[in-house]
């Protein structure tokens, strides 16, 4: 074990902000030391003394850098190599966005535990993952890197990915720590404008947005990120409340805090800081432990602590934190950990993390639409695959990572490799997919190819949706339709009479009310990685059947948005009196609802509840209420069925979401086979934060509902009564 602190001892003030200083990864000339693209200041010793790198990966080239670094280094000290492991190193997973509607954190985990594998034989130590930003509007491009508008899924999966990555011990090979992200608010951004403010309120805040990070951290996360955006009037990287009086003194977190990239400088332009010094003062006294990219911390050096307002106390707090992490994941002792050339042939792309990828692509999809079971897909039947997708090997989200297009599956190969007889068309010209292109006069040669191919054909799989790059950081939209060019083609091929089944890939919801109207099957597939065309095809055939449930309201048009499932009550809801219809809450020209609510998706077989029953109709703080339906399978599939309870506070000290997802259970059924399906309700389930006052339980009515999805009636009453 290292004296942490006799090497503290031993360090300058330089040497200590250094190694609260993270470069990227090269030299913009691509030498192999640590420069910079930002313009801002860099210098060999800078280079020499950093503590960690972003962005810089590869077994051979991360054991060459830190060589070379410790060759320069008189105190021996270790560098960390971090970036942005999203959803895979090499084996692209789906989207987090995606693996969030298998409503499984099991695999979740699974895909965590492989991405660490991949990355730290490839010299890796941290990844920014996850993201634990709650989001209720799906213009902001980042949509993609969520679980989504739920607190408690999405505290479900934040724990998920933190125990993947990071197993029980991170000096092991194959596992990384992690780093949750983005504290806080930042999925909240005004407008969906990406690096937006936000504006929360502490109850907001308290109930919906902190849980998930409250969640990664007692899941033991090494590290956390602030967020870019500005909380209620102050920058999250200078926000003392967030870091030190909620993280640091009320969660007992006592890992390292980072800055996003260039953070610290942007907060002179967010209008905080007058100077990069002031801005450099003022992220340290909120807590900020490390620098990203940028280097304020670095150039302000004895300005920072000659006025007093920063002791050398808190520098040290800073620079210990970060030794103990290098100390934990071994560094000191073995400085290139688990990197090595040879396994990293072993472990990319090998079968296990391939066959793992494609069953998550199948258990991610969600089916929206089945009319005249055009879904499952015959081997005896002829298929026409059309669209811009249909043989595209662009499948990965910007979050690629080292995953590469040309390794992926595309739908055209998936389908043709399960045996389906496949007739393609050549995808349109005018459907690039990195442009909107405008919608012809006339049809085009390729349109009337298309329209041949599927004139031959028994069904037509029309594979759209939007390029990855219109979604991911910096990926808002205006807009979230599909390219009107695509739509064009839809309207076309709806002529024809003939059964379209349209496959969506994309990296949020979509406006999809058209392609639902015009198509008898609809399948959201999001940006599936690596496995993609493969593990579509085993859902189009039934060998895996469809399991996915939302994890984001669908809009019926942009207009709607935010838009989100638990919603606080309005004093005018659109259930009014007769002859008081306009004056209530809600549009007059789209109704209120979303076109698939929260937890919607379907199989290819159908279920019955039944009503719900109670072991009992009142419950005091010490006792429990059992829940119960019986869920029939009532189709010719046996299929599994996600069953969710949702609970309502009538009435309390804030107004109360209309529903809350408290729990679920996902059932395997065989045909006309049932199941009784049981939950258990505590007076915990019924809590919430209520500011100044903490996590408090109040009595009086509420209401249980479960069924298959947050639009659910299914509902019994109880009472909370008092001891």
């Amino acid at each position: 074990m290292r004296n942490i602190h006799a090497i503290l001892e031993q360090m300058s003030l330089s040497e200590k902000l250094a190694q609260m200083t993270q470069l990227w990864g090269e030299f913009p000339d691509g030498s192999p030391l640590m420069g910079l693209h930002y313009d801002f200041h860099s210098n060999r010793q800078l280079a020499e003394s950093a503590g960690s790198i972003l962005g810089f990966s590869g077994a051979q080239r991360t054991m060459e850098v830190q060589r070379e670094y410790l060759a320069c280094s008189d105190k021996k000290i270790p560098l960390m190599f971090m970036t942005d492991v999203i959803h895979g190193y090499r084996t692209i997973f789906p989207s987090p966005l995606a693996l969030s509607c298998s409503w499984s954190p099991e695999l979740v985990e699974e895909t965590a535990a492989v991405a660490a594998k991949e990355a730290s034989v490839s010299g890796l130590h941290v990844t920014f993952s996850p993201m634990a930003d709650l989001v209720r509007d799906s213009r902001w491009g980042r949509v993609i890197e969520s679980t989504g508008e739920d607190p408690f899924l999405n505290s479900l999966y934040t724990a998920a990915f933190v125990r993947g990555y990071q197993g029980n011990d991170i000096s092991e090979s194959d596992r990384l720590a992690c780093c949750v992200k983005h504290f806080v608010g930042y999925g909240a951004a005004e407008g969906g404008r990406d690096y937006n403010t936000t504006q929360i309120s502490e109850y907001q805040l308290r109930n919906f947005y902190l849980p998930p990070f409250q969640s990664a951290v007692n899941a033991g996360c090494k590290m956390v990120m602030a967020g870019f955006n500005s909380l209620n009037g102050i920058p999250c990287t200078a926000n003392q409340w967030l870091f030190q009086d909620i993280l640091r003194n009320e969660w007992h977190y006592n890992g390292l805090v980072i800055t996003d990239c260039t953070a610290v400088y942007e907060l002179v332009p967010h209008g905080y800081s007058i100077d990069n010094t002031e801005a450099a003062r003022s992220s340290i006294k909120a807590g900020m432990d490390i620098e990203m990219v940028s280097t304020t911390f670095y150039d302000a050096k004895e300005e920072l602590i000659r006025d007093g307002s920063i002791s050398m106390e808190l520098i040290d707090q800073a620079v210990e934190r970060i030794l103990n992490l290098k100390e934990e994941l071994g560094l000191f002792d073995n400085p290139y950990k688990n990197a090595d050339p040879e396994l990293e042939k072993k472990y990319h792309l090998c079968k296990e993390h391939r066959e793992a990828a494609r069953r998550a692509v199948s258990q991610s999809v969600v089916l929206l639409k089945n009319e005249q079971e055009s879904l499952p897909l015959k081997t005896s039947e002829r298929i026409a695959l059309i669209g811009p997708y249909s043989d595209n090997n662009r499948l990965l989200d910007i979050w690629k990572c080292e995953g590469k297009e040309e390794e992926c599956n595309t739908l055209l190969k998936g389908m043709r490799d399960g045996g389906i007889d496949v007739l393609v068309s050549p995808p349109c010209t005018n459907c690039n997919l990195t442009c909107q292109a405008e919608v012809p006069d006339s049809l085009n040669c390729e349109y009337e190819a298309a329209i041949a191919t599927a004139g031959s054909c028994d069904k037509i799989v029309l594979a759209l949706g939007e390029p990855p790059e219109w979604s991911g950081e910096s990926g808002s939209r205006a807009y979230i339709t599909l390219p009107d060019i695509q739509l064009r083609l839809l309207d076309e091929l709806h002529k024809l009479n003939k059964p379209i089944i349209t496959v969506i890939f994309s990296g949020r919801p979509l406006e999809l009310e058209q392609a639902a109207q015009k198509s008898q099957a609809l399948l959201q597939v999001w940006f599936p990685g690596t496995e993609g065309g493969n593990g579509i095809t085993d859902v189009l055939l039934a060998k895996s059947l469809p399991q996915g449930r939302l994890t984001m309201s669908f809009p019926r048009t942009v207009g709607q948005l935010p838009l989100y499932y638990n919603t606080l009550p309005t004093g005018r809801p659109q259930q009014t009196p007769e002859g008081c219809e306009r004056f209530r809450t809600g549009y007059i020209d789209t109704p209120n609802t979303p076109l698939y609510p929260f937890g919607y998706g379907l199989t290819y077989t159908t279920f019955q509840y039944s009503d719900i029953t109670l072991s009992r109709h009142s419950l005091n703080m010490s006792d429990v209420i059992h829940a119960s339906v019986t869920v029939i399978n009532t189709g010719k599939y046996s299929g599994c069925e996600t069953v969710q309870m949702y609970i309502r506070d009538i009435a309390g000290s804030y107004c109360r979401p209309v529903k809350m997802l408290k729990s679920f259970r996902k059932i395997d059924l065989q045909p006309q086979e049932s199941a009784l399906v049981s939950f258990t309700i505590t007076s915990d389930d019924l809590a919430y934060e209520i500011p100044g006052k903490g996590l408090l339980t109040e009595p009086g009515e509420f209401h249980v509902f479960i069924g298959p999805d947050s639009s659910t009636q299914n509902m019994a009453a109880f009472i909370l009564t008092v001891d």
